[in-house]
């Protein structure tokens, strides 16, 4: 089951044509689970990052990494109990719950998120926003756990590159927002 989980993960992660965070990392592996952490830099103000965080995902998180592809939209209700859902019409998906909101620097939520919610694991995932000259630092930290009779630590070098591309997600529609428009020579 879990060289399956691999072996997908590393088709959608070749065919993807998305820039590689700043900072990606595997902090730790085991049997039981794992921590992986990854770090970007986006050109805009944390108000506008937590916004975009928030209040547009169904534009920017990957579709090839949702249960039903461009006929499903994301939404993050940012509220303690609140639902990282995915709405297909009568298809739906909780992908994870909101435990921690601190507005415009974390949004903490557990679940486990894609195949790992399958295997009855569970994860915290946190999106940690911190304002730096010239714009604002975000990092995705995931740990993720639980029982199988797999070794979890196999999983944990596919996760960070799956939460890398869901990190240049954001950071790269940042990046295309923040961006002027080259004024024509007359």
């Amino acid at each position: 089951m879990v060289e399956n989980l691999v072996r997908i993960a590393v088709l959608s992660i070749s065919i993807a044509v998305i820039a590689l965070p700043v900072s990606a990392e595997v902090k730790d592996a085991s049997p039981s689970g794992f921590t992986v952490e990854n770090t970007d830099f986006a050109p805009v103000d944390v108000a506008t990052a937590w916004q975009a965080l928030i209040g547009s995902v169904d534009s920017w998180w990957p579709k090839d990494h949702t249960w039903w592809g461009r006929a499903s939209k994301l939404t993050i209700d940012a509220r303690a109990g609140g639902c990282f859902c995915e709405i297909a019409g009568g298809r739906q998906a909780q992908h994870m719950q909101v435990v921690f909101v601190e507005p415009r620097e974390l949004l903490r939520m557990i679940g486990g998120l894609g195949p790992l919610q399958g295997l009855g694991l569970s994860g915290v995932l946190e999106w940690r926003l911190k304002a730096i000259d010239g714009g604002t630092r975000i990092t995705l930290w995931y740990r993720a756990g639980g029982y199988t009779p797999d070794d979890l630590g196999k999983l944990a070098a596919v996760v960070d590159s799956v939460q890398a591309i869901q990190l240049s997600g954001l950071v790269n529609s940042l990046r295309d927002r923040s961006a002027k428009p080259i004024k024509q020579p007359q």
